[in-house]
């Protein structure tokens, strides 16, 4: 049977690894051609020197049921950008779902570092790589993407606007980096609305991608083992979550219902009846305000 997302195209800007993987991933198994970008392949890895690529998201696209397609691009060069969406546009003629999940900040930013203490050159880094590729990226895509009315805009960030506007998130860069998608995404409600088509930001919660497992020092099929020393942990999720909530919202015909908002995986997981990949319902944002903030003990009841 074909998927609800057949026919449709999709482009995750940013789906080499992390929550861009799992979103490429599960609008793959919804039957959607899904174009893959990043600076990773097989031939050349980036700066983040990590063995994931984007020739391998492709495949797992393709292995769940839909067709994923690797496209190399540096998305602070406008020009590779504006190839690529000529290339979608030749082979598709159609967009219908733009996720902007550029990152690439890992290694720039230091926590609870005051502004003038910060490597300046990492800040002034980390902003082009969060913000200024979503500009360049949404630039170049959205007029294909508003060729046809019902097209979908997913901003990725880190954190919900209610959360990340009364709490001070990790530093200064790292604060303005992800407040500035949120208003991206309120910014892109606004003049995509009235053309018919949506824009929403959305966070994953406390995600298990590749670079998080690394750190705690286990893997996706003992995760739990990391609980000892971060008990905390317990609320995290897979980026195969989030995808899924993509997922929900391509496929809602009235997804404009949400337009300009700020959503996440946790938030939508109960109203569009979507499970993380254990079948549990992790609820991030909310543990963080009621449990982890208030310094109470780990206990994920009631929250996944």
């Amino acid at each position: 049977m074909p998927g609800p997302l057949e026919g449709k195209v999709a482009l995750v800007a940013g789906a080499t690894r992390g929550a861009g993987r799992g979103i490429a991933v599960e609008l793959g198994a919804a039957g959607a051609t899904v174009y893959v970008t990043g600076r990773t392949t097989r031939a050349r890895r980036s700066d983040y020197d990590r063995p994931e690529t984007i020739e391998d998201t492709a495949d797992l696209v393709t292995a769940v049921g839909g067709r994923g397609v690797a496209v190399p691009t540096d998305h602070l060069d406008p020009s590779a950008v504006r190839s690529l969406v000529d290339r979608i546009d030749e082979e598709q003629g159609r967009l219908d779902i733009l996720v902007n999940d550029i990152w690439g900040g890992e290694h720039l930013f230091a926590w609870d570092t005051p502004v003038w203490e910060h490597d300046l050159d990492k800040g002034l880094r980390l902003l082009r790589l969060a913000v200024e590729t979503h500009a360049i990226t949404s630039h170049h895509a959205l007029p294909l993407l508003l060729r046809r009315p019902g097209g979908l805009v997913v901003e990725m960030t880190d954190g919900t606007a209610d959360y990340n506007r009364d709490t001070y998130r990790v530093s200064f860069f790292y604060d303005l980096a992800k407040s500035s998608v949120l208003r991206m995404a309120f910014a892109l409600g606004h003049e995509l609305g009235p053309r018919g088509a949506t824009a929403v930001a959305l966070t994953p919660g406390w995600l298990r991608s590749e670079i998080m497992l690394d750190q705690f020092g286990v893997r996706e099929d003992n995760w739990r083992d990391a609980l000892d020393r971060v008990p905390h942990f317990a609320i995290s999720e897979t980026p195969r979550y989030v995808g899924r909530a993509v997922t929900a919202l391509a496929t809602d015909p009235q997804v404009a219902r949400w337009n300009g908002q700020s959503l996440s995986s946790g938030g939508l997981a109960p109203v569009y009846g979507f499970t993380d990949l254990d079948g549990s319902r992790p609820d991030a944002w909310r543990y963080l305000v009621e449990v982890q903030d208030l310094g109470k003990p780990a206990d994920v009841t009631g929250y996944r």
